[in-house]
């Protein structure tokens, strides 16, 4: 670099150009000039019938890529001197239309090889800087399989910046963990240490090289709406681009490179994106990330369940997403569970422990584990030892959809339908108690649906609680209560579905409140929405009116404290 000459020069020691040479691979560039240029390249993308060919390539033809240099420069200049000849040649031209070449003299000349002078225009001297030019170096041929040096003003010494070496191109047993962790940190810009690397080639039909690295911590933007994959695409060692879509977007956290040597150079990078050489590479790289994760999982599983703990909630877009890899996706799956709220339970674990006459899996969805684990829909399935997944995250609302099974049980909602508990016996079976309803309390969830009247769709006994007197269910079809609430809130439920009421026929304040007489009604009424505004509390919700709920609430306990209970 020569800033107060205002020049950038590069320079090999290759087999240089010999003067009919340096005519033939640059002159057409010299002699178009820049419109006669751009319409050389639109009647060669053009057929016989002026239609537009599919197999049209701008990029390779007529020196696209050196005639790039006059973007920057006003004059370009190259000398050459062909290995084992004696005379040097000076090539010259301002990009206009014309060109001229001339021997070279003294020490103008290389030894053998080529030097590409750019004369460069006012508004490109930030090309003669160095922070400027190691910065593309490194970003654009970090990785081609010569060294780069950078001469940083005429007469300095050469400081090289590139080694010509890529890692991925080793053997793995050459490559040391530190060695790759320096590596991820570069690619990624990062300061973790990968929790997984996937380091691999594949031969034969298609020939490529992956490096892939699962980071330690989430990137901040992991769940930006638009994120996308930061997976580089390198083709012979040269840097194509760094959003190519390389990995399915519930994989967009895994950071890396692929290098393919199919992949052709001189096609645009939209018709790569196209290629079927590129759909095989898509495949193959991720079903091997699949297949390490599930490795990582049977070997070390306190390792994994770090992952899945910090990528989990991303990687279950996939089981929604992804049909063709959603059965490798479910075993890779791990959930919190009334079994074992502090640990990662999988699905085959779960499978493996299903009781008696249990069909399905069951699954408690909201957006707080918390809140989840205290639900009253849980009570009758804890009350018989079955075991239900909590699900927190807002994706598991969408991929526990009807159709999905696992081992063939299929997903249902404690929230949604009837429990259908009748055939699993209680773990306190000895004690327990009868589950028919009274006549008493029958009418009295009558009368409860006569008070709430369209408010829901029914109101019935329930097999689901044991301490808690009241809950809400949704409906057997449709979404169920978690699912609901997020379409809703994101403005996609024109009309929601009216919940069921059940109602715990063994609780004492129920069978109190059915015992009272017809002259205790306005009291009834009062404590019908009460119970029911109370289901609309323990799931987060507010009242429908919460001036009448204060009012009907003061009158309550007004009543208790004149000396009358319930």
């Amino acid at each position: 670099m020569d800033k107060d000459a205002k020049t950038l020069t590069f320079s090999d020691n290759g087999v240089g150009m010999t003067e009919p040479e340096l005519v033939e691979a640059l002159g057409t560039i010299a002699r178009s000039g820049t419109k006669a240029f751009l319409e050389r390249i639109e009647a060669a993308q053009k057929g016989e019938n002026g239609q537009k060919t599919e197999d049209s390539a701008l990029i390779g033809r007529f020196g696209v890529g050196f005639y790039s240099a006059f973007m920057v420069a006003e004059r370009v200049e190259v000398i050459s001197r062909r290995a084992g000849t004696a005379e040097a040649w000076l090539w010259s031209s301002d990009g206009q239309g014309t060109f001229a070449v001339s021997p070279a003299t003294g020490d103008e000349a290389p030894r053998r090889g080529t030097r590409v002078i750019l004369h460069l225009l006012e508004d490109a001297k930030t090309y003669a800087e160095r922070s400027t030019i190691e910065q593309l170096i490194k970003a654009q041929s970090g990785h081609v399989p010569v060294p780069i040096a950078i001469v940083d003003k005429p007469g300095d010494a050469p400081a090289e910046v590139t080694d010509g070496a890529a890692l991925w191109a080793k053997p793995k047993a050459d490559i040391t963990p530190a060695d790759y962790t320096d590596f991820y940190r570069g690619i990624a810009g990062a300061f973790d240490e990968p929790a997984l690397t996937v380091h691999f080639r594949a031969e034969g039909r298609q020939d490529y090289t992956t490096l892939l690295f699962i980071p330690e911590s989430r990137p901040f933007d992991l769940f930006d709406p638009d994120r996308s994959g930061r997976i580089k695409l390198y083709v012979k060692r040269v840097f194509i681009t760094d959003d190519a879509e390389i990995l399915p977007r519930y994989l967009r956290f895994v950071r890396g490179l692929v290098d393919s040597a199919d992949l052709p150079l001189n096609v645009s990078r939209e018709k790569i994106q196209e290629s079927p050489l590129l759909a095989a590479i898509r495949k193959g790289a991720t079903g091997r990330v699949l297949t390490e994760l599930e490795r990582l999982a049977d070997k070390e599983p306190q390792a994994y369940a770090k992952i899945w703990d910090t990528f989990g909630a991303v990687l279950k877009e996939g089981i929604y997403e992804d049909f063709e890899r959603r059965d490798a996706l479910l075993k890779l799956a791990r959930f919190k569970t009334t079994a074992a709220a502090d640990e990662w339970r999988g699905l085959k674990d779960y499978v493996a422990a299903l009781k008696p006459n249990q069909t399905a899996i069951y699954y408690l969805a909201g957006n707080d584990i918390a809140r989840l684990a205290s639900s009253p829909h849980l009570e009758g399935f804890r009350a018989r030892g079955i075991e239900v997944l909590l699900l927190p995250d807002p994706v598991d609302t969408f991929w526990v959809t009807p159709g999905i099974d696992f081992d063939g049980k299929p997903f249902k909602s404690v929230t949604q339908g009837a429990a259908d508990l009748a055939l699993i016996p209680r773990l306190d079976a000895g004690e327990e108690k009868a589950q028919d309803a009274a006549d008493t309390v029958k009418d009295f969830l009558a009368f409860v649906k006569t008070t709430l009247g369209d408010a829901v769709a029914e109101v019935r006994a329930s097999d689901r609680l044991t301490d808690s007197a009241v809950c809400l269910v949704a409906p057997d079809f449709g979404p169920d209560r978690a699912l609901e609430k997020l379409l809703a809130g994101a403005g996609r439920l024109t009309s929601a579905s009216k919940p069921i009421l059940e109602v715990n026929p063994q609780h004492q304040l129920v069978i109190a409140l059915a015992a009272l007489a017809d002259t205790e009604r306005a009291f009834k009424e009062d404590a019908a929405h009460l119970l029911f505004d109370e289901a609309k509390l323990v799931e987060g919700d507010r009242p429908a009116d919460t001036r009448l709920f204060s009012e009907r609430l003061a009158r309550v306990l007004g009543r208790g404290v004149r000396g009358t209970s319930v």
